[in-house]
């Protein structure tokens, strides 16, 4: 069992236009079961699998235009067939009500929920943008330092607790090995492992990263289908797999926190959650702003979603127009007038 919970969370952090007027409870009179319907869809995905908001990353790249999906780190980001699903059941359920903010929003508390982490009420009540813009994308890397890290949060309002808290949620998340591989054996050009990595993680991961096509590892070795705080007591044992999630346990800006959260799982866990609702409500579009998309993957254009067009973000090539056929002339040619006999004056 377990969630790609890191990943969902990478979808808050596309922070887009207008200050939030959110409140928990938005749907209660127009969509009474959106909660309901969206926890289901999770649930059922989270035990078959195992595995800023506006809803921009959704939207699919055109043969014209690319979108934030297709963004650097976007391009590792799963489940976009969950909120698919989601999605066409709310509008059968409440055609044009729900958006797909919300849903993302939803599906990860849920998503939390599920492993085993803490259940939070989420304010609602966000729209849908009308663009995706890969050049407005910027997810910090792996390799970051702790204070530029800190610089990147702080722009959204988030303090250092949050930041810490967050990122915590590595301990149900996966990683391609390309995010760290230069940890195991060629740091900055040492030829040799990075020091602050425990040598028995460096020898696991050089066998899960040896396989082709970009293996995936996780994140917390102790419980990484949990969501607790057994991340944290990782990176004290020097068992960080990403460089940034190593450099909170010793960067003198976050190890005290790092070490709070490592002995105390409640205080985590209700930090997270504070963390969690305060991401999702930074510069979100309300009220009249955006719009109520149909389908999560392509921008509103009339033409309502159905299950034959879900997911099918890319527009179709245009048909060709058959070529006008060649006109015949209208001037019958005459036949010509058979000749008479001479004789009898018969044809």
């Amino acid at each position: 069992m377990g969630t790609k919970f890191s990943v969902l969370l990478l979808l808050f952090i596309l922070f887009p236009l207008a200050l939030a007027q959110l409140k928990v409870g938005f749907y209660n009179s127009t969509c009474p079961r959106a909660e309901s319907i969206i926890g289901q869809i999770v649930a059922k995905r989270f035990n078959t699998t195992a595995s800023g908001c506006d809803a921009s990353i959704l939207i699919d790249s055109t043969n014209t235009t690319q979108s934030e999906k297709d963004a650097g780190a976007n391009q590792t980001v799963r489940e976009f067939e969950l909120i698919d699903e989601a999605k066409l059941a709310l509008e059968k359920e409440c055609p044009s009500t729900v958006s797909c903010a919300d849903i993302i929003t939803l599906a990860t508390r849920d998503a939390v929920a599920l492993s085993k982490g803490p259940f939070y009420a989420v304010p609602t009540g966000r729209r849908d943008g009308l663009a995706s813009n890969p050049d407005e994308v910027f997810l910090p890397g792996p390799t970051i330092s702790v204070s530029d890290a800190i610089n990147v949060f702080a722009a959204k309002k988030l303090t250092v607790n949050n930041m810490v808290a967050l990122l915590g949620g590595h301990t149900v998340g996966v990683a391609h090995c390309s995010f760290f591989e230069d940890r195991l054996s060629n740091f900055q050009g040492t030829n040799a492992p990075d020091p602050t990595m425990d040598p028995a993680l460096v020898a696991e991961l050089k066998r899960i990263c040896s396989g082709n096509n970009d293996p995936t590892a996780f994140l917390d070795q102790g419980t990484p289908f949990v969501l607790d705080n057994q991340f944290y007591n990782q990176t004290l044992f020097k068992r960080g797999v990403m460089q940034i999630d190593q450099r909170l346990a010793s960067d003198k800006s976050t190890s005290g926190i790092v070490s709070g959260f490592a002995s105390n799982n409640a205080a985590f866990r209700l930090r997270f959650a504070e963390a969690m609702v305060k991401m999702g409500s930074i510069e979100v579009l309300v009220g009249n702003n955006g719009q109520i998309r149909q389908n999560c993957r392509v921008v509103n254009q009339g033409k309502p979603l159905s299950s034959g067009n879900l997911g099918q973000g890319k527009p179709k090539k245009p048909v060709d127009q058959p070529k006008p056929k060649k006109q015949k002339s209208k001037t019958k040619r005459q036949k010509p007038k058979p000749k008479r006999n001479p004789k009898n004056g018969k044809k």
